[in-house]
Order: C-alpha cells, then structure tokens, then sequence
C-alpha cells in the first residue's frame, strides 16, 4: 500500500528527532561542553563539580581549520564561462557569508542542507538549514536521485512542517506535539492552498553531506578528535590537582610534639586543658619553634608534573595526525620555519580540503541548478549541473610566493584571465572589471590617446620675470 503524504511527513520527522541527539552531541563537543571522562571514581568523589566546565577544547579548532580555507566564490557553465547570473543570486541571497555557516555544521554533524524555494512566488531565496530540522530522502538503490524533503520548525506553540516531493509541496502544522497534523493555515496568505504543485519538478532540498562513504551515512569531522579531547582534558583536571598539592616542595617536623595551647577558664583564669595550635598561623609567620633536642626538619620535593604536560603533548600530536591539521594550528609554535617547510606541513589539511571542495562542491552544483530552474531557464540549469565550482585557492601563500608563481606562469603563455583567478580573494567580478580597465587602456592606445593613461600633465610655470630681465643686464 502507498504511503501517504502525511504518514511520510510523520515518518521523515520522526527520522529527524532521532537525528537531533547525534546533531546535539558533536555541536556540544564543538562548544567545549563534555562531562570529565576517564577519570577514577576517586578522584570524581575529590573534584566534584569543580572541573565541570573545563574543557581545553580542540574540537572547535579541527573544523575551523578546515571551514576557513572552504570560500565558494563564483559558478561555471558547461562551457567555462563565469555564470554571473547565479553569482548574482548567490550574492543576493547573501549566501557568500551563510555558506560559511553551513559548511562548518556539515563538518560539525556530518551534514546540513540547502533549500531552494520562492516564498512570496515572485523572488528566489537559497537558505541553508541545520541537520536538526531537515532531512532528505532518496530513491532506494540511487544515491543521488532525491524522493522527498522535509523542512520543519517551530513558531511559539505552533509547529510547522513542510513535504517536498517532485511533484507536489505539502505544507502542514500543529498546535503542540499531542496534536494532528492538518494542512497550513497559519502564516499563509489569505485564500492559498496548504498542498500546492511544485514549479521546479526536483526536490528543492539539497544536503550537504560530509566524509560520506558508498555504504555508511555522513560523519562528523570530530569522530577521531572527540576520544582523544576527553583525554586531554582528563590530564589537564589531574595535572591542575596535582599542582595544589604537590607543585611545591612539602617540609615536615620530626622528633617533636606537635604544638600546643593551653585552655584558660575565663572566670578563675586557671588552666583547664590544653588543645592543638592551629598551624596556619606558622605558615604565615613562616616561623616554628623546636623545643626538642631531637627536633629536625625534613622536606619532601615538588612532584614532577612535566610527565603530564608530555602525555598532553603526544594527544595533541595524535589529533593533528588523525585530522591532517597543521601542528602549528594546535601549538601556536612558529619558529624560524621556511616557506617551503610551512608549505610540506600543510599538505596534509591542503589534500584534505580539495577532497571536500569536490562532494561539497557536487551538492552547491545542484542548488544553483535549481536557481536557474527557479528562475525560468532550465538551458542554464543544465549547463550548471556539468560545469563546476570555483573556490579560493585552499594553499594559504605569501604575497611574494604568489607574485613570483604568476610571473613564471606568465613566461609560459598563461594567459591574464588564467592567472587572475589564481590571486586569492579575487572574484570573478573583480576579473570583469580588470578586463574592462585593460581594453580601455587598449582602446586608449590604438586610438594615439596615450595622454588619457596617465592623467592631464601640470602646466608648466610661467618664466619669472626677473629671470628674463638677467640676461638683458648682463649684456648692457
């Protein structure tokens, strides 16, 4: 029997709460909010709570490394041609700074997604979604081939919940949890349908998955740092115990009573017994009497606590391994290193970062694919879903390494449009606008106006009139 359009929008949304704890539990990794792992019970029965909010937290560092070297900055059509027309979308959409946002929670969680959609049926709006309130669908045995997309969320005591299908857009909503999904009323215009047919024949929900494989879902980019994060901050919670207690050296006193007061009766002012100094008045006054003769001192030396600083170290140095991030990402340590040993230390994240600039680069395809379809060109559409993604360059690189690059490139016959699009950070607008200043330079010599290259000339001063009058005496 077929299912229903509301029994998949229940079993969708279903599959998404089961998703929110996973999401939940590497955001909070992410943030530095994990319980003190790997401890004994003894040592959780002396700390207790105190070391409930430490975290030393490499978690954030991993994927920030990863997602700050991930900049979308333009689309090419089937042929090479710069697509303006979805940079001009993209743009407007303000996509250029949200993308950031979606490709860090894809690296946090595993995936977010992208939706395509008109709201008000007149303007395209791209908007990018957490995994906690979306999903999508696939065709069974087609890993590609999107059935349904769901999108939900809350607004006060309302949720709403709305079906993507290729055909057919279900929008539905309830007051409460314990309630029934019915069809959209609220926060419709007056008189439009709940269940309308969808313009773009495609799913408009698009995911972006991270580290997919051929037969296991999406993972986190933390799965390899999480274990060895609780590690670390095991050791920096013994180590920070360690240095109350035994950091400094300890002195005892051996061969001696331990000092003593006597009790007085405040009304006979006789003495009534006695009762032990208290010795924090010894540790201020840092002074002691020995009234014994075989009364010594003895001192028990400072604990060695390098030991855990080392461990810490090794741990640190097993999450720059597993992940391909640059040790100088996680130690701060930058001494007398060469560009070219700096470069060799980053191959690892640089590989790893084009590797997720083609699946990410895969799914972005597909969003603006169905921009052009939303916008009534389905012949750009297509071009789009076989051209590609241009990104900045993912090598960070000295101005002069850049500079000296371009220059040989050019020696070989690269041509300029070529090797401005290698500069870092420069758009595919911004080589428009250089093209256009470089023919009007060319236009402005062929048409012998040389003078307009460089600005009308200062006009030269007139002689002063003592100077002409010099010669004239000279000669009388």
């Amino acid at each position: 029997m077929a299912e229903t359009p509301l029994q998949m929008t229940v079993r969708l949304r279903a599959k998404i709460e089961r998703r929110k704890n996973y999401a939940r539990k590497w955001s909070d990794a992410y943030e530095g909010k994990r319980p003190l792992l790997f401890a004994s019970p003894e040592f959780n029965a002396q700390a207790g709570e105190l070391f409930k909010d430490f975290s030393d937290n490499w978690c954030a560092t991993v994927p920030d490394a990863t997602v700050e070297r991930l900049m979308p900055i333009g689309f090419r059509l089937e042929d090479g041609a710069i697509d303006h027309a979805a940079g001009k979308a993209w743009r407007k959409s303000e996509c250029d700074v949200e993308v950031g946002l979606a490709l860090l929670e894809a690296l946090i969680t595993g995936r977010s997604y992208a939706l395509v959609w008109k709201p008000d049926g007149i303007n395209t709006e791209i908007t990018f979604e957490h995994a906690a309130n979306a999903v999508v669908e696939y065709v069974p045995g087609r890993r590609r081939l999107r059935s349904a997309g769901l999108k939900t969320w809350r607004d006060g005591m309302w949720e709403f919940a709305t079906l993507f299908t290729p055909d057919m857009v279900y929008r539905w909503q309830r007051k409460g949890r314990s309630e029934v999904w019915t069809g959209r009323t609220v926060g419709l215009p007056r008189g439009e349908p709940s269940h309308i047919k969808n313009p773009l024949g495609a799913v408009p929900l698009v995911e972006l998955p991270n580290r997919s494989r051929l037969h296991a879902s999406p993972r986190s980019e933390l799965v390899t740092v999480l274990p060895l994060q609780d590690a670390v901050n095991t050791l920096w919670a013994q180590l920070l115990t360690a240095s109350d207690d035994l950091a400094l050296p300890a002195r005892a006193v051996l061969g001696t009573d331990r000092p003593v007061r006597e009790i007085v009766d405040p009304e006979s002012g006789e003495v009534v017994g006695e009762e032990d100094e208290p010795l924090n008045r010894f540790r201020s006054d840092r002074l002691l009497w020995l009234e014994k003769d075989t009364a010594r001192i003895a001192e028990f030396t400072a604990a060695d606590l390098g030991n855990y600083l080392r461990v810490i170290d090794a741990a640190v140095e097993h999450i720059a391994s597993q992940t391909r991030t640059p040790a100088t990402y996680l130690t701060g340590q930058l001494t007398n290193v060469s560009a070219d040993a700096l470069a060799a230390s980053e191959a690892g994240l640089v590989a790893k970062v084009t590797e997720r600039q083609r699946h990410f680069g895969a799914a972005l395809r597909e969003v603006m694919r169905l921009e052009a379809l939303a916008a009534g060109e389905p012949a750009r559409a297509e071009s789009l879903a076989i051209g590609s993604v241009v990104w900045r360059d993912p090598q960070f690189r000295s101005d002069s390494q850049y500079s000296d690059a371009l220059v040989k490139l050019k020696s070989i016959g690269v041509p300029d449009e070529a090797l401005w699009e290698r500069i870092p950070g420069v758009t595919p607008d911004e080589i428009d606008r250089w093209k256009r200043m470089r023919d009007d330079q060319a236009t402005a010599v062929l048409g012998s106006n040389v003078a307009a290259l460089f600005g009308e000339k200062p006009d030269q001063a007139e002689p002063d009139q003592g100077d002409q009058d010099e010669p004239a005496s000279n000669a009388a």
